[in-house]
């Protein structure tokens, strides 16, 4: 199959025609992928903030038809157009019996760049491909777990709805999964790339009172006011501690979510909380960056909360769906979160556009 391998960090992807991937094994589907977008979490191991041995095909953001189903998948069938997941869970887990379903052990792929049994399914001229942040779909083919590829209506458009594969799970996920930020909350989003924009868009589903969204582009500022943000502040030319102030009273926020994957601004989303707020982690920032709780003591006893935060605390299966009609509604916009689309072949220029900060979503198709 057509896939782009990244032989090492800093170096360019290259599209080979010659890579294997296995036939779907007992419980697996392959998958032929359409439509894939390109997240931020895939770009730090081409930089290399996230060191990861190569070879490796990444993408995790997707959406295709079914191609084929290994023994025992009963509920799909070849032709089945579904949404890849990056977090399959297997059901039957510690987590997924506590409805943990993100926590999953079959999240162990996103660390292990493998599938569950530790097999990658993927190799080329007998060398051994990793299968990178638990899909591995910037290719002709993916092999899942038959719980990663989730069925959705033959009229969803596949290359709008791949963008629910993580940005929009992760974001919207956060704000009703992870914080269940309640109406006429105060809610203040920092970083505005496809994470953060999705995190405005739950905040206003969830009836947000003040929604503050933070970015030093001019353009993402723009987009979330669109998306349903209140305020939107250039943090490098405004005060953004004065706005939250004057906004709330000298209280502070109820929720802060970092989204730009700078462990700095989870020091800030601490320090403009409220006593009893929350501060949620959903960008992915360099594994040297770390965060200092000054006065911890003061932090305790004023009850800030400090959260984690895996692909917004969804179960794929439910939260797929859930999120397909929330845009048939017309309640969440998947269509402006695109602003990029590219060919296979251009995928280099798809991740100097992420790099950059142009636009929202770069979707590649397959």
């Amino acid at each position: 199959m057509r896939a782009a391998v990244l032989e090492s960090a800093g170096q360019p992807l290259v599209v080979h025609d010659d890579v294997d991937i296995i036939e779907p094994r007992a419980g697996e589907v392959r998958v032929r992928v359409r439509y894939c977008g390109l997240c931020h979490s895939d770009y730090s191991i081409v930089s290399g903030s996230f060191p990861m041995p190569g070879p490796i095909i990444l993408g995790h953001e997707a959406a295709g038809t079914v191609d084929c189903v290994g023994p025992g998948v009963t509920h799909l069938a070849p032709g089945d157009p579904v949404i890849l997941t990056p977090l399959p869970p297997c059901g039957s887990c510690y987590f997924c019996l506590r409805s943990q379903h993100n926590l999953c052990v079959n999240g162990m792929s996103l660390a292990t760049m493998a599938l569950p049994d530790g097999e990658t399914g993927l190799s080329r001229n007998g060398e051994k491909i990793l299968r990178g942040v638990g899909v591995g779909a910037l290719a002709e083919y993916v092999v899942t777990p038959a719980s990663g590829a989730i069925k959705v209506d033959a009229d969803v458009p596949l290359d709008v709805a791949c963008v629910i594969g993580c940005a929009m799970q992760t974001g919207v996920g956060a704000v009703l999964n992870t914080a269940r930020v309640e109406a006429g909350a105060t809610v203040l989003v920092m970083g505005l790339g496809g994470i953060g924009l999705a995190a405005v868009q739950g905040a206003r589903l969830a009836g947000a009172s003040v929604l503050i969204a933070s970015d030093p582009l001019p353009e993402r500022r723009a987009a979330a006011l669109k998306f349903g943000a209140t305020h939107a502040i250039d943090p490098l030319t405004e005060d953004l501690p004065g706005t939250v102030m004057r906004l709330t009273g000298g209280i502070g926020m109820d929720y802060a979510f970092e989204a730009a994957g700078k462990a700095a601004l989870i020091e800030t989303g601490i320090a403009l909380t409220r006593s009893g707020g929350t501060t949620l982690c959903l960008g992915a920032p360099p594994l040297e960056e770390n965060v200092t709780i000054p006065m911890v003591t003061i932090f305790a006893s004023t009850e800030k909360k400090l959260c984690g935060c895996l692909l917004g605390s969804c179960n794929s299966p439910r939260d797929i769906p859930r999120l397909i009609s929330l845009w048939r509604n017309g309640q969440l916009d998947l269509e402006g979160m695109i602003t990029h689309r590219r060919p296979l072949a251009e995928i280099n220029e798809g991740f100097a556009d992420l790099a950059a900060g142009r636009g929202i979503r770069t979707v590649i198709e397959i």
